[in-house]
């Protein structure tokens, strides 16, 4: 489940520590992208791709945690494995809570990392599916008239056309059409899944 397009993006002011990573990385045919610093990582932060990131806790100037917290508040979800040369736990608890993939222990066998970027790469392709079938409901949703985004949370409410045609001082028939209209642009055949659908993205 490992995506060819997949880039692992390592972040350690050790150049020993990244060399050794980007060639274990390249060995299994990852691309890798290397930074000495927390400062380089940032002013070129990649762009939606699939891939994770590796990243050293303690470096000068910015610990790792730092540039975890300003993923989170950017919302950029690509999946982190931390790697420290000191047995932090209250450290890793911390990284974890916030949503590390792993934090390993420097040092560290070379099948630990492997296993711990399939893991990350896989949960970093569900996500990147969840995230393009996200795109596509808002995008139905947005093909909707004024009316039809009126008519709309009745229909998730689970109201008969009656009632919505009474709540929205319409005729039952021209709700009937909208519902109609709505399922077809949604591109769903029952109220369980345009439900489901409009859950997807928070509506």
């Amino acid at each position: 489940m490992v995506n060819n397009d997949s880039i692992i993006y390592i972040v350690d002011d050790d150049h020993s520590v990244l060399e050794a990573l980007s060639s274990l990385v390249r060995s299994i045919g990852l691309d890798v992208i290397c930074f000495s610093s927390a400062d380089a990582f940032l002013q070129q932060l990649p762009q939606r791709r699939h891939g994770c990131l590796i990243l050293d806790v303690r470096m000068p100037e910015m610990s790792g945690l730092d540039i975890q917290k300003i993923l989170n508040e950017k919302h950029h979800k690509l999946p982190i494995i931390f790697i420290s040369g000191h047995g932090d736990i209250p450290m890793a608890v911390q990284a974890v809570k916030e949503g590390a993939i792993d934090f390993l222990t420097k040092p560290f066998r070379e099948e630990e990392i492997l296993s711990a970027i399939r893991t990350a790469l896989k949960i970093d392709l569900i996500a990147s599916e969840q995230h393009h079938e996200q795109d596509l409901i808002r995008r139905r949703y947005a093909s909707l008239s004024e009316r039809e985004k009126q008519v709309l949370p009745f229909i998730l409410k689970g109201y008969l056309n009656k009632q919505t045609a009474i709540e929205l001082g319409i005729s039952e028939a021209t709700v009937k059409v909208h519902r109609h209209n709505i399922m077809i642009k949604m591109e769903t055949r029952s109220l369980p899944e345009i439900v489901r659908d409009m859950g997807k993205i928070g509506r």
